[in-house]
């Protein structure tokens, strides 16, 4: 089988394509033999070959956590899912439910464990979960890490409701899914973005006001007066360090900044006074749990929810799609297809 590995050293010069013997055809006892059919790239995932995520992570890595694929073996004991099921892996293959811990976060698919870019996986059965039937291979491996990022920020530990405001920073693939969210959660929607053409689409999507943040530096006050004054509920905060002071000063009294990135940077320095005198909550989202997952797929199912496609990629063509995710041009996820 084909699979792709950071090879030596990290680097995208060292993302290489190479054979793998197959898989034996029956898994072990407890485990699913999967043939995957699509995958979908994730800022993470960009990290980790550049090697900014994990420096120290060991070498060959298959990269990329998310990823559909059809049950083609099934081992002993197994009864989650059946020979021909069609499933997407499981962000961490051992966070199945309650509150994260370091066991929990310690067996995540594309490091430290061989990822999706692999034409076969073999996987615990507890670590793959059916796919929506109203969803694609394409677009059913969009959800593992970016959708269940955005549900979690805003469902699970944001308590989202109808009637709050929600700001969502730039066009990749957890801002767009957190747009939908939290629309189908009752929500208005305030979107970032750098481009006016960007800014178009995601007021077609329903975005109800939009800044630009290439041309307003100070987008937290436009923020504030764009809402009277009150600020936003709930940021989902995926630029990082470099966005972290406007979303402080874009925040309404009592609201919530979920930080799921570091596109902007990981460090610096900022006022901690307006976290204490406007009783804000930052929470740190890595994800989430395999029932989250479920719970998440219902709500996709029942509401018809679509996740936005911006490219699928050919499995050959792999180091365009991670040059295409790097240039920031994408509005939507970036896929791969078998």
């Amino acid at each position: 089988m084909e699979v792709y590995e950071i090879q030596g050293s990290f680097g995208m010069d060292n993302l290489k394509c190479v054979e793998r013997p197959d898989p034996d055809p029956v898994p072990g006892h407890g485990q699913v033999l999967v043939r995957m059919k699509a995958a979908s790239l994730n800022y993470r995932d960009l990290m980790m070959v550049r090697g900014h995520y994990n420096p120290r992570q060991p070498l060959p890595l298959v990269p990329c956590s998310d990823g559909v694929g059809e049950v083609v073996g099934v081992g002993e004991g197994v009864k989650r899912v059946g020979q021909g099921d069609r499933v997407a892996t499981v962000f961490s293959q051992t966070w199945i439910s309650g509150k994260p811990t370091a066991e929990k976060l310690s067996g995540t698919l594309g490091g430290p464990i061989d990822g999706a870019l692999s034409e076969m996986m073999v996987l615990d059965a507890e670590g793959v979960i059916p796919v929506p039937k109203s969803l694609s291979d394409v677009e059913g491996a969009t959800l593992p890490c970016a959708a269940l990022t955005a549900w979690s920020a805003l469902s699970e530990l944001g308590d989202v409701s109808a009637g709050d405001t929600v700001l969502v920073q730039g066009t990749g693939g957890v801002s767009i899914f957190a747009l939908q969210l939290a629309k189908m959660l009752g929500a208005r929607v305030i979107a970032t973005s750098s481009t006016e053409a960007k800014l178009d689409r995601l007021r077609s999507m329903g975005a109800w006001a939009t800044v630009n943040y290439a041309d307003d530096p100070q987008w937290g006050k436009t923020v504030r007066r764009l809402t009277d004054g009150r600020g936003v509920d709930h940021i989902v905060e995926v630029g990082g360090a470099g966005t972290l002071s406007q979303s402080l000063k874009a925040a309404a009294v009592g609201g919530t900044i979920s930080v799921i990135g570091v596109l902007s940077g990981i460090s610096s320095e900022f006022n901690i006074i307006p976290l204490l005198m406007q009783h804000l909550k930052l929470q740190g989202i890595l994800v989430g749990s395999r029932e989250g997952f479920e719970r998440m797929n219902r709500a996709i199912e029942t509401h018809e929810l679509k996740p936005v496609i911006d490219r699928v990629f050919d499995f050959a063509d792999v180091p365009e799609a991670f040059a295409h995710m790097a240039s920031g041009a994408h509005f939507g996820k970036v896929c791969i297809g078998f």
